[in-house]
């Protein structure tokens, strides 16, 4: 369902802030950060606040890592804007080869074995949440992912079963690769907050 106010902005503060970012970035200011000027005392300061700390805050996971985790649980969600969003992401930190191959099959891709075994974890918290159990955490563990690896990780899972529905229910557009790309390297700049 597209809403009008999170299009144009539901206050003149909003809009004015909606064109303004898209007049300097040269593009469609993102349904994600449209949002966040959607209600602003509502969603977008609990939601960035904890995207912030789950997607910047500090980890043993790198940036790249973190963001090919949001998209992965997009693609299980078939959430093509946060596919799109957070594969441009990641490329910047994994580079292209390594993010497209784990979108392919993490189970093959040439990363490495903590990540893999992480991404497993996130799959199953995913898609077959009612089977996630001590055995998922252990069998991550067992292949040197440490416990605050993990608790990051599912953090990570968490927020985006959340986002990806959100991004869905709210109809995101979805921008072209360029304009991806370009997003992309503003949220590496700024961040989610």
């Amino acid at each position: 369902m597209r809403l009008p106010e999170v299009e144009r902005g539901e206050d003149l503060r909003s809009r004015s802030l909606i064109r303004l970012i898209s007049a300097v970035s040269r593009m469609r200011l993102p349904d994600a950060a449209r949002v966040a000027f959607y209600h602003r005392n509502f969603v977008a300061p609990a939601l960035g606040s904890w995207t912030q700390a789950a997607m910047r805050g500090t980890s043993a996971w790198t940036v790249g890592e973190r963001e090919l985790m949001a998209a992965m649980v997009a693609k299980w969600n078939s959430c093509t804007f946060c596919i799109g969003a957070h594969r441009a992401t990641a490329v910047h930190g994994i580079g292209a080869e390594t993010v497209d191959a784990c979108l392919s099959d993490y189970r093959s891709a040439p990363i490495p074995e903590p990540l893999r075994a992480t991404l497993a974890f996130l799959e199953t918290m995913t898609l077959r949440p009612a089977e996630l159990g001590p055995a998922d955490a252990a069998a991550a563990m067992a292949v040197g992912v440490t416990r605050e690896q993990l608790a990051d990780a599912a953090a990570i899972g968490a927020l985006f079963n959340i986002i990806t529905r959100y991004s869905d229910a709210l109809g995101f557009a979805i921008p072209s690769d360029a304009e991806f790309g370009k997003a992309a390297r503003m949220l590496l700049k700024r961040g989610y907050g």
